[in-house]
């Protein structure tokens, strides 16, 4: 990381569970839940059971992040606000104000064969979950942080002392953001650039053909994969 930045990583810790079949967004549904629900959230059998009887997924996967919002708010009884137009301009502020407050983001993207986030056109559709961010500010405000005893030049704010929230980096500024995310494929966290998280999810406009040809029955909503999941996310709350 830049030596030019001091960096500040917020973070609520999450569970990891892995996904069978295409279960990509309930898996990271349930992550979320154990975060918003505690301490264990929601079975995900439970989410699975309420999406196929609402219509939302014939066998776990998710193409519409309007029904996610829908499914999370009845099962997990939470806030949500379904995010449109991307992860930049003015959305970009409210997400980084929701990661370091400690709550979820269901983010959908392309994903690559490293898990991380690519641009396939849609074709590798797939769910991650922040609950973290990893911020490369100018200086870290005072009171309230502590470095890190093993990695000089990284932050953590103290638990249960007030802190002040530092300038948070613009697009296009000096400063950098990385997402620290969760997804079915791994047992473990990944930092993923922001803009690299934006542009991934910007793109998501068609389906698959190997899946369209694989004989199994999914629910796309109308309009496609462009209109279920393209430039949208979900920031959940309590």
């Amino acid at each position: 990381f830049r030596s030019d930045l001091q960096w500040i990583l917020f973070c609520a810790d999450l569970p990891s569970l892995i996904q069978e079949g295409p279960q990509c967004g309930l898996v990271a549904l349930w992550m979320a839940g154990t975060v918003l629900v505690p301490p264990r959230g929601i079975p995900l059998e439970r989410l699975v059971q309420m999406a196929v009887e609402r219509g939302y997924t014939a066998q776990g996967e998710m193409f519409s992040v309007a029904n996610m919002g829908r499914l999370a708010e009845e099962a997990l009884g939470c806030q949500v606000e379904l995010l449109r137009g991307g992860l930049g301009g003015p959305n970009r502020g409210r997400v980084l104000q929701h990661l370091v407050s400690g709550h979820p983001l269901l983010i959908p993207y392309d994903e690559d064969f490293n898990h991380e986030p690519c641009r396939r056109k849609g074709y590798k559709a797939h769910w991650a979950v922040s609950t973290g961010v990893l911020l490369g500010v100018q200086g870290v405000p005072s009171p309230g942080y502590a470095e890190d005893p093993e990695l000089p030049g990284l932050f953590h704010p103290v638990p249960s002392v007030p802190h002040q929230l530092p300038s948070l980096p613009e697009e296009g500024s000096l400063g950098a953001v990385y997402l620290l995310s969760k997804q079915g494929k791994s047992w473990h966290y990944q930092l993923w650039d922001y803009d690299q998280v934006q542009d991934s999810n910007l793109q998501l406009t068609d389906f698959s053909p190997s899946r369209a040809a694989d004989g199994r029955v999914y629910v796309v909503p109308a309009g496609g994969v462009r209109a279920g999941l393209c430039g949208q996310a979900l920031l959940l709350r309590p």
